[in-house]
């Protein structure tokens, strides 16, 4: 896997993602430190789905709070 910054792969981001579809594989730094990978996606990819299983049982099992009416206005209210 190769390291490529932030900024490099902001300036060639069709090219690695040409060069991902490929095959080939990203770690995407900032300041030197690791904050994203570029991967091909795999087909039997079983994360997504467990994912949203999780998800949809957690939204489930949350109680619904009633938090009033709200406003366009009342959302950008600057304190």
């Amino acid at each position: 896997m190769r390291a490529v910054s932030a900024a490099e792969a902001n300036r060639q981001f069709s090219h690695l993602l040409r060069r991902v579809r490929s095959g080939h594989r990203f770690l995407v730094t900032s300041h030197g430190h690791p904050v994203a990978k570029l991967v091909p996606v795999d087909d039997g990819d079983t994360v997504a789905p467990l994912a949203r299983s999780a998800l949809v049982g957690r939204l489930e099992s949350t109680p619904v709070v009633d938090v009033g009416t709200w406003t366009r206005d009342g959302l950008y209210e600057r304190s």
